[in-house]
């Protein structure tokens, strides 16, 4: 018979089992509690995180509605016509005329001035018309130049027309003459209207053109063709006949 008290027992006890037990559950616990403190913690963060953003957008939301209300306030303030002519009602079936090129700061302002009040000739004597209705003809440079004329400074045309004369008077120095006409050419591969428009525009903005001097300048720049030969023929001597 074998003696089995001689060979010591590898079996844990009750005891030994209920001491891993409760090591184990302590160890669980402890995960537990770490794993609830880090999901609070990354919580708390995307909360401040989503916090932060809306202040953000209310606080862009609030700062772009400041500053549209304070561009409509600077619009309003910028405004160089006096309150009377802004109070002004127009006419009923007022057709303002486009058959003045806008002023860009080049040229001589003064013409400018007179071809305008020559195409408002039937309004002439209403202050209110040509002043509000000028700076539609203004383009670039001048258009800038009117929008930074102090607020309410503008109570006539003549006055607002001085202005304007007086700050472009150094712009007429610009103004070509009738010696440019002769550099426009009909180049290689463009068309006799091409060639028409580019030299039209030119000779637009030379004041007091003599007529015979354009039609010179216009035959000389065609490009040799049958077209040229036809005008050579038919011995054209005026702008009308041409």
């Amino acid at each position: 018979m074998t003696d089995r008290s001689a060979t010591p027992s590898t079996n844990p006890t009750n005891a030994e089992l209920l001491a891993a037990n409760a090591t184990l559950l302590a160890k669980n616990q402890r995960m537990a509690e770490l794993l609830e403190a880090m999901q609070n913690n990354d919580e708390q963060k995307t909360n401040k995180k989503v916090n932060t953003d809306q202040h953000e957008e209310h606080q862009s939301e609030s700062n772009a509605k400041t500053g549209e209300t304070n561009s409509k306030a600077t619009r309003r303030r910028t405004n160089p016509f006096s309150e009377e002519i802004m109070s002004f009602k127009m006419p009923k079936g007022f057709t303002l005329p486009m058959t003045l090129t806008p002023y860009k700061g080049i040229g001589d302002p003064k013409i400018h001035v007179t071809k305008f009040e020559s195409m408002m000739f039937l309004n002439s004597d209403s202050d209110p018309i040509l002043c509000r209705y000028f700076p539609t003809f203004l383009y670039g440079a001048a258009l800038l130049w009117f929008s930074n004329l102090p607020a309410g400074s503008i109570t006539s045309f003549d006055e607002f027309a001085k202005l304007f004369i007086n700050y472009f008077a150094a712009s007429k120095i610009y103004v070509r003459d009738s010696d440019y006409l002769s550099t426009i050419k009909q180049e290689q591969h463009k068309s006799l209207k091409e060639y028409m428009m580019r030299f039209t525009e030119a000779a637009m903005q030379i004041p007091d053109l003599n007529p015979e001097v354009q039609l010179h300048a216009i035959k000389s720049g065609l490009r040799p063709k049958k077209i040229q030969e036809a005008i050579a023929v038919a011995r054209l001597k005026t702008l009308e006949e041409f």
